[in-house]
């Protein structure tokens, strides 16, 4: 891999929460531009106001008209909407829905063309945000969305992670009276077959253990509280078994997580948003990161909202931003590293059918075995 530092994109998302603020906050720490080169995609006048609202040191900018131009050790920014833009803390408005929407296709762009290497998203608000071109419930199908065709589809996987636990969602942003429809038997093992090739080259567990989470109370209790379990979610986990992936439960979500028990897993596949995300939120605290899965590129964010109740009262957090950004950095490297060892892969199997051939026991490796399925 180069050694050439990686290249960071944050967009401002809604100007009108707490988004300037974290960013301010985060690099007010002149180190992070030893680790990584960012590009803000947003305003210097907003930064301005934030900054002298709440009376935050000073950010020095670098400012530029494109990422190419992003000077390494120093913060870069590029105005992506114009200097009559109405700064209103704590309201949404349709401005600063469309200041969101400017920041992320501007940055979108830059990912194209390979002028940054990951996107970090502050908060957005997903009801002023909409427009003729963004018409999706939130960054994760927008970028989905963004980066499929029928020649390359593109299937995106919510991965909410800190240290102590990964995630992953089999419905997302789906009205809870719609979750049980999407609940269906190729969905769960669709996740699952994402949410193992995800683990092992984002995150470089070499053997993951996937816990699966029930959809009814109880899992159902033999059918008496639902049927989804026997019928769906339990079959599911066993054809994705059969694909060599080690899928375990249906597990009820109250005890699972009330007992610890999700700490004898790399993974968690919840059935829907607030079943995986309320306890997630609870033990990561500040902590917390939603990185989207399946897609061409590396692309994390906060786990928290817009924040309007606290907008430019100087009371947010930068710590979920600062973690989304490491994280970024070690999913982008992660893969960097992956995908090198199995460039070669029938190289390393003549290796070990050489190995075999003279009796020798195979290399102790951490490693899978074989490269897991294709998504």
């Amino acid at each position: 891999m180069s050694n050439r530092k990686i290249r960071v994109g944050i967009t401002h998302g809604d100007t009108n929460g707490i988004g300037y603020e974290v960013i301010l906050k985060l690099l007010e720490d002149v180190r992070l531009a030893d680790l990584c080169t960012i590009t803000v995609y947003g305003s210097a006048k907003v930064a301005s106001f934030y900054r002298k609202a709440m009376e935050l040191p000073q950010v020095q900018f670098n400012r530029i008209d494109a990422a190419a131009d992003a000077r390494d050790g120093a913060y870069n920014i590029i105005n992506v909407v114009g200097e009559d833009l109405k700064v209103e803390p704590g309201l949404p408005t349709e401005a600063a829905g469309a200041a969101a929407l400017a920041s992320l296709e501007a940055a979108v762009a830059d990912l194209r063309n390979g002028d940054i290497d990951v996107l970090v998203t502050a908060p957005i608000n997903k009801h002023t945000i909409q427009s003729s071109t963004f018409h999706f419930p939130g960054h994760t199908e927008y970028l989905e969305a963004s980066f499929t065709s029928e020649e390359d589809p593109c299937k995106a996987l919510m991965v909410l992670c800190s240290d102590r636990l990964r995630v992953a969602l089999v419905t997302t942003h789906t009205a809870l009276a719609k979750v049980p429809e999407a609940i269906t038997k190729e969905a769960i093992v669709e996740k699952l077959v994402q949410f193992d090739r995800s683990l092992r080259r984002d995150f470089g567990v070499q053997s993951p253990r996937i816990a699966v989470l029930s959809l009814n109370p109880h899992a159902g209790e033999n059918g008496l509280l639902g049927t989804e379990e026997t019928e769906i979610i339990a079959p599911a986990i066993a054809e994705a078994r059969e694909k060599k992936i080690l899928a375990f439960g249906p597990y009820a979500s109250d005890g699972f997580f009330g007992s610890g028990n999700y700490a004898s897993f790399d993974g968690i596949l919840a059935m829907y948003h607030d079943q995986g995300l309320t306890p997630f939120k609870t033990l990561a605290m500040d902590a917390g990161v939603n990185f989207t899965a399946g897609l061409p590129f590396v692309r994390t964010s906060p786990d928290h909202g817009t924040g309007y109740d606290i907008a430019g009262k100087g009371e947010a957090s930068p710590e979920s931003l600062r973690s989304a950004i490491y994280t970024a950095i070690d999913i982008f490297r992660n893969r960097g590293i992956y995908d090198e060892a199995y460039r070669r892969p029938l190289r390393r199997q003549h290796l070990e059918k050489e190995r075999s051939e003279k009796g020798e026991k195979p290399e102790k490796t951490d490693k899978p075995a074989k490269e897991p399925a294709k998504e």
